[in-house]
Parts: C-alpha cells; sequence; structure tokens
C-alpha cells in the first residue's frame, strides 16, 4: 500500500503516528487506512496547513496521488470563498465534536473550481479521568470532509430560471426533489425521492406531514430544530440527517438539504425547495468503523478503548453517589496449550464460551470487555462492599473450571483474577488497571485458578521488583554474578565428577539475591539471553579447566531459559551457536549437560525441537529437571532424546521406607533404566535418603547431605580429596 501523505519529517510536522493517535482517539481509522479511501479528506493544523491528505484528494487538486502537500488548503479555495473559509474555521475551533458545513469551491489540476460541501471538525482529544495519552497540540487540528455538490450548486443557480430544469439537475444526480409550499401545507414529491423509499407515485400524499411521520422518533427533534433554523434565517441552508422508514418496514438513512426560496413581506417562507440524498451506505460504513473501534471481532465484546470509557463514567457516577466499583483482570490459565495442540481455531471457539460464562456470572449492568488474546477484564458497578465483588469473582472461577466441549472434545481451563476496588485501591483508570494488574500477578504466581486481591503490600512488591529489575540489566557489566557448583555424587563409587553450574547475584546493597526472585526478572525482562550466554561461557571454561586438572570426563550441567530456546527461534541469537563456540575450546560436547524443564517442552514447537536436536547432535547432554512435576512426563521421555532425569526434591524431602514417595522414586528409577536414562536425585540431605535411593539403583544424587554449592576452588579441594565415607 503506498504510503499515506504527509509533510516530510525534517518538515517540522508531525509524524504520521502521531497524527494516526489523534485520529484513533476520534474514533477514526489511521492514515494508513485512510488513504486509498475515494474521498477527500485532509487533516489541517490551526492555520490551515494540510498535514495529510488521501491519495483522491491529491489527484483531484494536483493531478498525483504522489504530490506533496501544499503550503496551506487556501491555495486550493476560490478567492471568493477565502472569508468563508476563514468563518468556518473559526466556528469549528470552538466547537466541541460537531462539524462545521460551508460550500466552498476548490480548485481541480486542471484549474478549474468545483463546489464542494466542505466539513470542518475540531479533532478533540478525549479528556478523561486518569487518561494522560491526550496530547495537546492536537487540540486545534482540523478534519476536512469535502463532498462534491457541483451540480447541485448549479442546478440551484439555474432554479429561478427554471424550475423543472432544477429538478431534473437534481434527479439526474440521484437525488430525490421535494418542494414545499410552506403556508398551503403541499408538499410535492419527485418520483426517484419516493423510489428511495420503496413508493410508487400516488401512494404518498402531497402532505408534509407524510414523511414526518415515518421519520425516525429518535431524529424528529434534531429534524425540526434545524428546519426552524433556516425558516428563522439562522443558518442559510437546511441540512440534516434522519431515519425514515420505508414501504418495506426497514429504515433508511438520508440527508436533507434545502432552501427557501420565496418569502411573504413580513418574512416568513413560503416556498422551499430540497433533495433527499439516501446515505445508508455511508452510514453504514460509519458505525462499522466505530464498532471496529469500540468492540472485540471475535467476542463482540467492549474492547479496551470502550472499556476505558465505560470506566471513566462509572468512576463519575461512583464519585458523585459515594459508591464503589471493582475492576478485575481475568487471565485464563493454559490457555496456549489449547490454542497450539487443539488449534487456533479451537481456541477461538473455546474464547467465545469462555465470554457467554464470564457474562452470565455478573449482572446486566456490568461490562465485561476482552483486553486481548485470552485477558479479559470486568467493571462492576454499584457495588454494596468488597465481598459483593469477590463473590462473583468467585463465580467466574468456578464456571470457568467447568470443562469446555468444543466440537466434540472435552476441554479444561482455569481462571487467575486479579482484583482492585474504587475508592480504596485507587481513584484513576491507570491506579485500578495497574493495582488490578498486579493482583493478578499474585493470583498466577500463588498457583494459579484463585483470586488476587490487591494491597498496598503488592504495591511494595512491585516497586521492588521493578527497581530489582533495573539493577539486574547492570548486574554483569559490574560484576556482581558469577557461579557456584554444587557437586553430583555417583551413589556407587562416591565419586565427584559433574555438577551443576548455579547463578548467584551479589547486590551492592542487599546482598545476596536469592535466584528464585531474580531469575524470573531476567526472564520477563529478556535480560536472560545474555546472562545465559555469560553463564555457558564461564561453565564451559570451567569445565576444560576441571576435564585437565580433575578428570577427563568432567561434566558441569547448566540450566538454560526456554526464554532463550524461544529467542534461538526467533530472534539473531548468538554470533557463534554453543556448539562452534565449544568447537573454539577444542572441547566436547560430552563436558556439558542442558537442563531443561518439562514447561519448555509442553510448548515445544518446530524451531524449539530443532533446537534441541542441534544440541544432542554436538554431543551436548540433555537433562530433564523437576521430574514428576509437570504434566505429560512419560509423553516427553518418548517424543524427546534426554539422557537423564532428575528427580525433583518434592519427592526426596519426605522420602523414608514405606513411605509413597519412595514407591514413586523406585518407579521413576525402574522406568528411566528401561529407557536407557540415568536418574539424578536432588535435594538429598539425610544418610538415609542417601541409603534409599542407593537402594533403589539411582545413579546420581546432589543435595546438602553432600556438598551445598561452592566455589570452584572449594569443588577441586573436595574432588581431590579420597571419598568419604559418607558418600
Amino acid at each position: 500500500m503506498k504510503a499515506p501523505a504527509q509533510h516530510k519529517q525534517d518538515s517540522g510536522k508531525p509524524a504520521i503516528a502521531h497524527i494516526d493517535a489523534a485520529l484513533t482517539r476520534m474514533g477514526w481509522p489511521p492514515c494508513a487506512l485512510l488513504s486509498p479511501m475515494p474521498q477527500l479528506i485532509a487533516v489541517l493544523d490551526a492555520q490551515l496547513r494540510p498535514l495529510f491528505c488521501t491519495e483522491a484528494l491529491l489527484r483531484y487538486a494536483q493531478g498525483s496521488a504522489a504530490a506533496d502537500l501544499p503550503p496551506s488548503w487556501q491555495s486550493w479555495v476560490h478567492p471568493d470563498d477565502l472569508q468563508a473559509l476563514g468563518q468556518a474555521r473559526e466556528i469549528a475551533l470552538s466547537r466541541q465534536g460537531h462539524a462545521c458545513e460551508h460550500d466552498l469551491r476548490l480548485r481541480a489540476a486542471d484549474g478549474s473550481y468545483r463546489w464542494h460541501l466542505t466539513q470542518l471538525s475540531r479533532l478533540t482529544p478525549s479528556q478523561q479521568p486518569g487518561d494522560a495519552s491526550a496530547s495537546g497540540d492536537t487540540a486545534d487540528w482540523l478534519l476536512a470532509l469535502c463532498i462534491d455538490i457541483d451540480m447541485r450548486k448549479q442546478a440551484e443557480a439555474s432554479l429561478k430560471d427554471s424550475d423543472d430544469l432544477w429538478k431534473l439537475a437534481l434527479e439526474s444526480n440521484g437525488d430525490g426533489v421535494w418542494d414545499w409550499y410552506v403556508q398551503t401545507g403541499v408538499e410535492l414529491y419527485s418520483p426517484r425521492i419516493l423510489q428511495i423509499y420503496g413508493y410508487a407515485p400516488g401512494e404518498i400524499d402531497p402532505d408534509p406531514a407524510e414523511f414526518d411521520a415515518r421519520t425516525h422518533p429518535d431524529d424528529l427533534a434534531q429534524m425540526r430544530a434545524d428546519r426552524d433554523a433556516h425558516f428563522s434565517g439562522r443558518t442559510a441552508i437546511y441540512s440534516n440527517e434522519h431515519r425514515v422508514r420505508c414501504k418495506d418496514g426497514s429504515w433508511k438513512w438520508v440527508h436533507s438539504r434545502g432552501m427557501v426560496i420565496s418569502r411573504d413581506e413580513q418574512g416568513r417562507p413560503l416556498r422551499m425547495v430540497g433533495t433527499h440524498t439516501d446515505i445508508t451506505v455511508r452510514k453504514q460504513a460509519e458505525a462499522l468503523i466505530w464498532e471496529q473501534a469500540h468492540f472485540d471481532a471475535l467476542t463482540g465484546l467492549p474492547n479496551r478503548r470502550s472499556l476505558r470509557d465505560r470506566l471513566a463514567l462509572g468512576l463519575q457516577t461512583a464519585k458523585q453517589s459515594q459508591g464503589q466499583l471493582a475492576v478485575l483482570f481475568i487471565d485464563l490459565d493454559h490457555f496456549k496449550e489449547v490454542n497450539d495442540t487443539l488449534g487456533h481455531d479451537m481456541g477461538d471457539a473455546l474464547l467465545i464460551e469462555a465470554s457467554r460464562r464470564i457474562l452470565a456470572s455478573v449482572r446486566p449492568q456490568d461490562t465485561v470487555a476482552r483486553m486481548g488474546g485470552d485477558e479479559f477484564t470486568v467493571l462492576l458497578g454499584s457495588l454494596a462492599d468488597a465481598a459483593e465483588a469477590e463473590l462473583m469473582a468467585q463465580q467466574i472461577i468456578a464456571t470457568l473450571a467447568c470443562a469446555f466441549h468444543l466440537n466434540g472434545e472435552r476441554v479444561f481451563v482455569s481462571a487467575s483474577i486479579g482484583l482492585s476496588l474504587y475508592p480504596q485501591d485507587g481513584q484513576r483508570i491507570e491506579t485500578l488497571f495497574k493495582h488490578a494488574d498486579q493482583a493478578l500477578y499474585v493470583a498466577k504466581a500463588a498457583g494459579r485458578n484463585r483470586l488476587g486481591r490487591f494491597t498496598p503490600e503488592l504495591q511494595e512488591a512491585a516497586l521492588a521488583r521493578m527497581r530489582l529489575s533495573n539493577d539486574l540489566r547492570e548486574a554483569l557489566a559490574q560484576q556482581q554474578l558469577f557461579l557456584e557448583y554444587q557437586p553430583i555424587v555417583d551413589l556407587a563409587t562416591g565419586r565427584i565428577h559433574k555438577a551443576e553450574a548455579l547463578l548467584r547475584w551479589q547486590h551492592p546493597e542487599l546482598g545476596r539475591v536469592s535466584p528464585a526472585d531474580f531469575i524470573p526478572l531476567a526472564e520477563s525482562s529478556g535480560t536472560i539471553i545474555e546472562i545465559g550466554e555469560w553463564v555457558f561461557q564461564q561453565a564451559a571454561a570451567q569445565a576444560q579447566a576441571w576435564r585437565e586438572a580433575l578428570d577427563p570426563s568432567f561434566q558441569i550441567s547448566i540450566n538454560k531459559s526456554p526464554v532463550q530456546f524461544r529467542d534461538e527461534a526467533t530472534g539473531p541469537g548468538p554470533q557463534l551457536s554453543w556448539a562452534d563456540q565449544l568447537q573454539t575450546l577444542q572441547l566436547e560436547g560430552s563436558a556439558l549437560c542442558i537442563e531443561i524443564t518439562e514447561g519448555l517442552l509442553l510448548d515445544a514447537d518446530p524451531h524449539i525441537k530443532q533446537s534441541l536436536q542441534t544440541l544432542r547432535q554436538a554431543g551436548f547432554q540433555v537433562s530433564l529437571d523437576d521430574f514428576g512435576t509437570g504434566f505429560s512426563s512419560l509423553a516427553y521421555l518418548h517424543k524427546f532424546d534426554i539422557d537423564l532425569i532428575k528427580i525433583d526434591q518434592r519427592f526426596v524431602r519426605e522420602l523414608r521406607p514405606q513411605a509413597k514417595d519412595l514407591v514413586l522414586c523406585k518407579a521413576i528409577i525402574t522406568m528411566a533404566h528401561a529407557l536407557g536414562l540415568k536418574v539424578i536425585a536432588e535435594g538429598v540431605e539425610t544418610a538415609e535418603q542417601r541409603d534409599l535411593l542407593k537402594d533403589a539403583g539411582c545413579d546420581f544424587a546432589q543435595g546438602y547431605w553432600f556438598a551445598r554449592p561452592m566455589s570452584p576452588k572449594a569443588v577441586e579441594e573436595l574432588v581431590l580429596q579420597p571419598a568419604p565415607s559418607r558418600f
């Protein structure tokens, strides 16, 4: 698509994105959609300098859609109409959301002038409580819409000489003509005007009350006001848009225009003539544009923009009545799994059904909106207390937890909800949104399928996470990150020829920060990509050193985040692959073992599968961490090439004779050996746990019973000692 015509950026004029923002706030489509439209449309600044023009306007005025914009709108307007243009500008700038109409002559590319009905509307930003996005420098921009009325103007000019000729000209332009003798109460209609509404000649009496009775009740007051304004001389031309009921019962939008062509000595109107133009298609297009701007296409729910409008109104009402309202942020748990396994069509069907269930769980006066993806927001107004909001939130959680029957499939998801209340949790839109989002974060972190309620402590925790995330971005450059290594013991021999690399952060003010706190921040911010590459390089160098000094088969395990795998699939990735870097160090791939989570395999797409296969081909071993805590462990072992599995410490922690955890551990070990896999047990802290695992045939173990994570030097000292009897 051709780029929208606009002043060059170095001219000081606003960029397309700035103009798009102003248009979007007014409910208009962006420049890229407006530009190819056949209408003559322009965005002007307060001095009537064009900022943007549609291709049709440029072709009309300058002969080419690629032409540069003129320095001023006045250069296209007939000199005799410049005064009227100035008046129109002043009126449009003084109005709030109402268009100002004037008939102006616009110069065509061949130098001729044609009459155009020019509508000027002020692009007034939407100022809402809590909305700081409106920019003041767009407040005096104008939207100009030009409609060719040259044929009508020519017809009007000849009206005094020949009514029949004037009416014929209007009829030939597709308009219906009416001729009203005001004092006698007779109104004549042309065949075309009757045809518009599906009537034959003679079916409508020559009485103005006939079409007044067929006018939509909601439009009557404005139509009569516009008519009275013209009769009294306050407007030069009568102009009104309204709906008329057709013979078949349907409604059509028409633009009725007319003028009084004769008055009596007291100035009272005697005769008025005008036209009806069928504008139904335009109105439908405008309605569609408005609907697309305010409603979600898939579910039909209000979208983010419409929700903000309703929340602004709800805040105003709650403030006046000193009432309460609640904002619920809803996120469907495991929705991505449905999308990935059953396809996007099934995912869409689930979203549609989920929206119906949420609507059924709230009151008719409440608002349910879709924010995008699998995220919904609910606005609950006129609440008695916080308990009422919490009850409805729990109802939503319960109804979404029930099975979804989609095209013969039974699908299960759950919902996490974050709740914030007005006025106690915030009095502005953005504040309520932010606090509901923080509450949702807590609900998901606590295990999902639950309600999170905002508290001041959440705000403090969110601020702490933000500050910690900012500090983490500089931690690597400031050498605050380092690795410790936890030995992995061969249970059969007591030897140590494996170790797991564990990332540590020594914060200059906070001291040691737990990996449980900073690793999720690194993943969510993307800094895990750079940090993960650094960890690999450090571990590879250490493995090389220990293979030379301790054991030629020494192996270091490193964790690789799902974020790193996805970055390799979608981003540029490191300059050298891990396999290439090991080759540069003249190090075998078996020197490193890559630990992955079941979550990675659950979300594995073809790119991730290929990445795992590439690592295996380069000689890396792959270990499945936290085995038994995911959803489909056996399926993973069947689908992917895995070398080792690590029994999660939750199974080891309560390990004792006759315990169910021992039965589970034995089953895992037996199954793994049958598949040719080795087994590592994590979290071994007692001699009894060690012995039970050894008797069960477990291959390796790590935990505080053997050694805590330690420095490289401490690992070397431990390995060089004779194997302790406790191993």
